[in-house]
């Protein structure tokens, strides 16, 4: 088939209108860090799984490479296509639909298009919690959360993506229908195909729904801010937190002085507290199951101890929702403060959490002897272990220069420390295509041999989100 006939037949499979080939098309064809740029042979945006098996039958038997996407707001270029102007981007956002809310059995089964807030707030309506959270939620899908097995802030309780799904629905790579949305908490009956699909990013098919669980709302939720003297004590914090707020600990993240002192420079209204005589802030989140007093009372005698022993040196407690926003979106504002103040080298690793102290002093020295004057803007989910550990260009230096001239070695620096730290490049965003090389030299040979055979088997023509993950 050519390029001609697939568009024609792609035209009628979804309707003309909803495949793109002219016009200005970068919100599918640029990534959302702007750092990856593509072109595509055509936009296609199916409106049903019925319309993206055709599609991906169509695509199969013409030969031709799709790239899935979500709400295009991945931070590994994964869902961004290639400059042949041959791939067809698969977008899935028209397919935005709740099936089915199952209150007994505590589940949710939704269109992989749906925007993660939209779930959260329908689960909200019903009583419920969807526990998964990130910056992104206003607009991320949860099609590319699972593909990219999404993390966010309340894994340390909830786990990430894959640990909140229990079943899906795909679309193999020669367009058939996996019905697997089974609702079934346990379902031993061979290889949990599942678990392939959850963070393969669309290499091994394309995710079109999701059965996903569901949690009772706590009856109340409680913020504090503490300033910590080292991530030594962070830690040691974090411990304190495990044995007295027990399964009620839902967030516990991490910021440098440097990251919080780039949100009080470029968003000054947000006012952040008492970050500029300490090296680290932490921010904590209890959820209570019996009442408002019982959670408060919890927080209050955790930070008590936590000053006694001075690994807290000041802190506090939300007084209501209004502040307790305002604490969470002083957080979520450091990637946002961190591109006001110009490119930058990311990096989203993870390492056990007794070991993250000796990483951090130990990788600092290391950047800072390579290159005297770079600025680390470490912050993260210090309660599961994973760290946003990046690196700002010295004080007055051309950001986008030495992010050109500096990033290989950069990352070549915290790569190789990782792993002197038994830890991964990769904690929540995944691989993508910006990571692929550096997988390669960190991930064992045993386990990218496993991970190629089982794209051969599955993906044959490697038509699915090819140079993605592992390369073939």
């Amino acid at each position: 088939m050519d390029t001609l006939s697939l568009l024609t037949s792609l035209r009628d499979i979804v309707g003309a209108a909803h495949v793109l080939c002219d016009g200005d098309l970068s919100a599918w064809e640029q990534d959302w860090r702007k750092r990856a740029r593509g072109k595509a042979l055509a936009v296609v945006r199916p409106g049903s799984t019925a319309e993206v098996a055709a599609t991906v039958k169509a695509c199969a038997a013409a030969g031709i490479s799709l790239v899935p996407q979500g709400g295009n707001t991945g931070l590994v270029g994964g869902s961004t296509p290639d400059g042949s102007g041959r791939q067809i981007v698969l977008s899935l956002q028209r397919m935005n639909t709740v099936r089915a809310l199952d209150a007994a059995n505590l589940t949710m089964t939704v269109d992989a298009g749906c925007v993660l807030q939209t779930l959260q707030e329908t689960a909200e309506k019903a009583g419920f919690l969807f526990p998964l959270s990130l910056a992104a939620e206003g607009s991320c899908t949860i099609g590319g959360n699972l593909a990219s097995n999404a993390g966010g802030t309340q894994v340390l309780r909830y786990g990430n993506a894959r640990d909140l799904c229990l079943g899906l629905e795909v679309i193999t790579p020669q367009g058939d229908i996996w019905e697997g949305l089974s609702g079934l908490r346990k379902d031993n009956t061979g290889y949990d195909l599942r678990d392939l699909f959850v963070g393969s990013e669309g290499t091994l098919g394309i995710i079109t729904a999701a059965t996903l669980k569901l949690y009772p709302l706590p009856a109340a939720q409680l913020t504090a801010w503490a300033a910590v003297p080292s991530m030594d004590q962070a830690v040691t914090l974090l411990g304190l937190a495990h044995r007295h707020l027990g399964a009620g600990l839902t967030g516990f993240e991490v910021m440098g002085q440097f990251a919080l002192s780039l949100v009080a420079k470029h968003f000054g209204q947000l006012r952040v507290p008492l970050y500029q005589d300490t090296p680290f802030c932490v921010l904590l989140e209890n959820s209570d199951h019996e009442s408002e007093a019982h959670a408060r009372e919890q927080f209050e005698r955790l930070l008590e101890l936590a000053l006694e022993q001075g690994c807290v040196t000041d802190a506090v407690v939300a007084e209501n929702l209004a502040q307790a926003h305002q604490l969470w979106h002083i957080r979520e504002s450091i990637p946002l403060a961190q591109a006001e103040e110009g490119l930058n080298i990311k990096h989203d690793i993870s390492i056990a959490v007794s070991r993250i102290p000796e990483f951090v002093e130990v990788t600092d020295a290391i950047l800072q002897q390579a290159l005297p004057g770079v600025r680390l803007v470490n912050f993260g989910h210090l309660g599961d272990g994973n760290l946003h550990y990046n690196v700002q260009a010295p004080e007055g230096g051309d950001a986008a220069a030495f992010l050109r001239e500096q990033e290989e070695r950069v990352n070549a620096l915290v790569y190789d420390s990782v792993a002197q730290f038994g830890g991964s490049i990769s904690a929540e965003h995944g691989v993508g295509s910006l990571k692929l090389d550096k997988l390669e030299q960190h991930k064992s040979p045993v386990a990218l041999n496993m991970m190629r055979a089982i794209k051969q088997a599955l993906d044959p023509q490697n038509l699915m989100n090819p140079g993605r993950v592992v390369r073939v």
